[in-house]
């Protein structure tokens, strides 16, 4: 129960503050007095949810489309809808990671780039952080009491921040073992769930505390209502631009893992985007220590570091000597510019929850999109290349706007199209996305498989079926 908690609670504040899609009433002011249907997207990850039909009819292109907290909203029979995209862009997401977790290995086309570029794997970190956006502008759309809403927010950051912990940070040890536990003194403390959590959390409280009291008639004025939240936007992107190249990196040192000894790494650079002497892993070695990173980085797969690039593989001849460091993808400095993608979700929610039409929607969303795609790719042109490790600003564009789009596709499909049937798993999947994740991608049920064997450890269902042999 505890990891539906861990995402799923979002929708404590939705029951309390919000009805579901269809569920208010807008008066019109026809002679008739008809009423028209107030579409408002839920965060669909709570289980309870799931009991909504699949038979949903689809969303029908409304002339409203200017929706305000002092609307006046009339009485009737409610009806209960939600935007079924959030569900699908979830499961999508979910369906990416598993396919590029277990085919990448085969298919190191589709692996993580080694360093500069982006690949099919690089979308999914993005995809997550844009659609917990999305949902948060949903989640606190009314916020009765802001110390409350949180102090929720901060709990529910905490236990993900404790889940990554236990699955990334060495607690298992994976298939072909079956012992467990972590070296305290070599825990890893970043990770996957880590980034979500702190994005999740200061997304969250710029939700709550940092939104005006304008009333939205306009794309202007809904910049307006949430101006203070695009300054601190704004405050990260500078902050992790001027560190990113403005930091002085010295010489450093690091043991390697199979020998006794240690290499040395000369740099004294400042404004590299290397893998050896970039800001990011020097703050990471400063501050959390290298003993506490992550020992199988992206870039060991680079030309330079193996001889089988784009995969991994033996060093080849004269390899640098920082090809075996320890690097981590989800450190300290790059998990600012995953903030911000997280803010551009939220800033997708924003629309859903003041902007009716289905026009205006994909109008408001397509724009921005399609701009921040092409912003990304002029600024790898000019040398501020995207790249997933650094967490750069270009990927930040591209891969922010490319979920916009992605986003738009599916929002016309299912919710303005009424095709759910070829998504219907993609629905499912993303109502259950944490324990997908949790079961898949961080091998706990291979983990939990392999624990019943016959006679001997070797002869687990995992070999049977050719899982975890040397």
């Amino acid at each position: 129960m505890g990891m539906y908690e861990l995402i799923n609670q979002q929708d404590d504040n939705i029951k309390k503050n919000t009805r579901m899609e269809g569920g208010d009433l807008m008066k019109t002011d026809s002679k008739n007095q008809k009423y028209v249907e107030m579409e408002e997207g839920l965060n669909t990850t709570d289980k309870e949810l799931s009991v909504m039909s699949s038979s949903t009819p689809p969303i029908q292109i409304l002339k409203n489309t200017v929706i305000n907290n002092n609307d006046n909203i009339g009485g009737g029979a409610l009806k209960s809808r939600r935007l079924v995209s959030l569900d699908v862009f979830r499961g999508l997401t979910v369906a990416l990671m598993v396919l590029v977790d277990d085919a990448g290995g085969i298919f190191p086309a589709i692996n993580h780039s080694p360093w500069n570029g982006v690949t099919l794997a690089d979308f999914v970190m993005p995809f997550f952080l844009f659609i917990v956006g999305v949902a948060l502008g949903l989640t606190y759309k009314k916020v009765p009491c802001r110390v409350d809403a949180t102090k929720k927010a901060i709990l529910r950051a905490l236990k993900l921040l404790i889940f990554g912990l236990v699955l990334q940070g060495g607690y298992l040890h994976g298939i072909n073992n079956l012992t467990y536990g972590v070296d305290i003194q070599r825990i890893r403390w970043t990770g996957t769930l880590q980034r979500i959590a702190i994005a999740y959390l200061l997304t969250a409280v710029c939700e709550i505390w940092l939104k005006g009291d304008d009333v939205v008639k306009s794309e202007r004025s809904l910049l307006k209502k949430y101006q203070f939240q695009w300054i601190f936007v704004f405050v990260l992107t500078v902050t992790y631009t001027a560190l990113m190249y403005g930091l002085y990196v010295p010489d450093w040192e690091y043991q390697s893992p199979s020998e006794n000894f240690s290499f040395s790494v000369k740099c004294g650079v400042r404004g590299d985007t290397g893998p050896a002497c970039n800001a990011v892993g020097m703050i990471d070695r400063k501050l959390l220590g290298i003993q506490h990173l992550y020992k199988r980085p992206t870039y060991a797969r680079t030309t330079e570091c193996s001889i089988n690039s784009p995969d991994y593989g033996p060093l080849p001849p004269n390899a640098p000597t920082w090809c075996q460091a320890p690097f981590d993808p989800e450190g300290i400095l790059s998990s600012v510019m995953a903030i911000v993608t997280c803010m551009i979700g939220l800033h997708f929610g924003h629309i859903i929850v003041h902007f009716n039409d289905h026009k205006d929607r994909m109008m408001s969303w397509m724009v921005p999109a399609a701009g921040l795609v092409v912003v990304g790719f002029i600024l790898d042109f000019c040398g501020m290349h995207v790249n997933k490790a650094l967490y750069s600003l270009s990927y930040t564009c591209v891969t922010a706007g490319a979920a916009g789009i992605l986003f738009v596709g599916i929002y016309v499909m299912v919710d303005v199209f009424g095709f759910r049937k070829p998504t219907l798993v993609f629905e499912w999947m993303g109502m259950h996305a944490l324990v997908i994740y949790i079961f898949a991608a961080c091998n706990v049920l291979p983990v939990l498989l392999q624990g019943f064997y016959w006679k001997k450890p070797e002869n687990n269902i995992l070999r049977l079926i050719g899982i975890g042999r040397s």
